[in-house]
């Protein structure tokens, strides 16, 4: 996610940290390749320009020409402005209303606006604990009422059944009914989309609002539009006073422009941001996080909470268990550790989320389409194997390659990470933790 943008800012940063003196001339070399990064990563040329003028301010005081660590000193500046452009702290959704709580989806077709209500209702449901009821009053888009209903099935989440012969009007006044008799804490509308803006539709969606007096009325866009994104949020914002913004696809957009614009130009926060096509690929926008991780600084309090999220407690606990007691990591084990990873959204994701210099370390031969060969290759193997892998030799590695679709050689690699994890737990059982430790400061300077 924004990989160009950090890419680019992270080189600033090297060369003004290369400089033995901070001069106003430097200074304003190390602006102007900040000014280019961001019109490259599609900003807003308005929002840019406004970026600059407050960044320069500063720089060019005696905060950062007068540092004894200029380098720092730039580096918080910029994180501080990136952080105020981003909307300084997390919006949470307004849920505060009489039950049901209405919350209307907006967006143009082709957003996610659909498959981002279903995430949405997961969210809720699981991390809120709200009986959730959706509904689609989309009835010109084929299948569209269909795919919301196979998305709810799929989170055990109540879908309203409505038909492409009902008006949308009918279907909303409908569900709202329903909610309200089967005492739902939340109603999710997913309105329909359209290719371009146009008046037939934001004067439907706009009816539906004034009949529904939703709490929330989010807009959800394709971070993938740049500037664009920009424009047609205005024309929503225009249209009905939106609440929040919810941008999807942002870990395929290599620019990242519209996560850094909308949020000025329109004057509304951006509530979550989709950062994977999976149900639970949403997550609460904190400007604070996206700003250190663009600067390279990586994004540990997000991944802590995704930890906690999406790891099985009990397993986690026998797992330190052994750890603790010294005893043999097997393959099940290491398997077990895989999963969890892919529950988290793969290693990519994590790896997102890690400061720039550790991720760079990562082993680059270990990655997710290596993990499912390694757990392919495990579920091929017998029990008694997976439990004493000492006694894979030949035979048993040909067969366990056959039977996962992969290579001997690949086998071979499997069990090479895996003695090397066993070694590290061996460490760790035998009182070598701080040991370890040290080894890591070493590495990672200020760890």
């Amino acid at each position: 996610m924004l990989e160009n943008l950090s890419s680019r800012l992270n080189q600033v940063i090297k060369t003004i940290s290369g400089n033995a003196h901070i001069t106003e001339s430097n200074m304003q070399d190390a602006l102007r390749e900040v000014r280019i990064a961001l019109l490259e990563a599609d900003v807003s040329f308005v929002v840019v320009k406004y970026f600059i003028d407050n960044v320069k301010t500063e720089a060019l005081g005696q905060k950062v020409i007068g540092s004894l660590n200029p380098a720092q000193a730039f580096i918080g500046i910029v994180n501080e402005h990136l952080t105020k452009l981003l909307g300084e702290f997390n919006d949470a959704l307004n849920l505060n209303a009489v039950p049901p709580a209405i919350i209307l989806m907006a967006g143009l077709q082709g957003a996610g606006k659909t498959t981002t209500v279903g995430k949405l209702a997961k969210r809720l449901k699981e991390k809120d604990n709200k009986k959730v009821l959706v509904v689609s009053a989309d009835v010109y888009r084929p299948a569209a009422i269909t795919q919301l209903k196979i998305l709810a099935d799929s989170i055990e989440v109540e879908c309203y059944p409505s038909t492409n012969s009902d008006t949308p009007l009918d279907i909303v006044n409908n569900a709202l009914e329903y909610a309200k008799k089967h005492y739902f804490d939340v109603l999710l509308v997913d309105t329909a989309g359209r290719t371009t803006l146009d008046e037939q539709m934001m004067t439907e969606i706009k009816t539906l609002k004034q009949h529904l007096n939703p709490i929330e009325t989010l807009f959800v866009v394709d971070s993938m539009l740049g500037q664009d994104a920009v424009n047609v949020a205005k024309a929503f914002n225009d249209a009905l006073d939106l609440t929040g913004v919810i941008l999807t696809k942002i870990d395929g957009d290599s620019r990242g422009g519209a996560a850094l614009s909308i949020r000025h130009v329109i004057g509304k926060p951006i509530k979550f941001i989709g950062v994977s096509e999976k149900i639970n690929g949403l997550e609460p926008f904190h400007p604070d996080r996206l700003a250190s991780r663009i600067l390279g600084m990586g994004d540990v309090l997000s991944l802590v909470e995704e930890v906690k999220g999406s790891v099985n407690e009990l397993e986690a606990k026998k797992m330190m268990d052994k750890v603790k007691k010294g005893k043999k990591f097997d393959l099940e084990d290491f398997k077990m550790q895989f999963q969890q990873v892919n529950n988290m959204g793969g290693l990519g994701k994590i790896l997102d989320k890690m400061p720039m210099d550790i991720a760079a370390r990562a082993p680059q031969v270990i990655n997710d389409k290596m993990i499912k060969k390694y757990t392919a290759m495990i579920d091929s193997m017998t029990k008694y194997e997976r439990k004493n892998p000492a006694i894979l030799k030949a035979t048993r590695k040909r067969r366990v390659a056959l039977g996962s679709g992969t290579t001997v050689q690949e086998v071979n690699q499997l069990l090479k990470q895996f003695d090397q994890i066993n070694d590290m737990m061996k460490k760790f059982g035998n009182g070598g933790m701080m040991k370890m430790l040290n080894g890591f400061r070493h590495l990672l300077p200020g760890a």
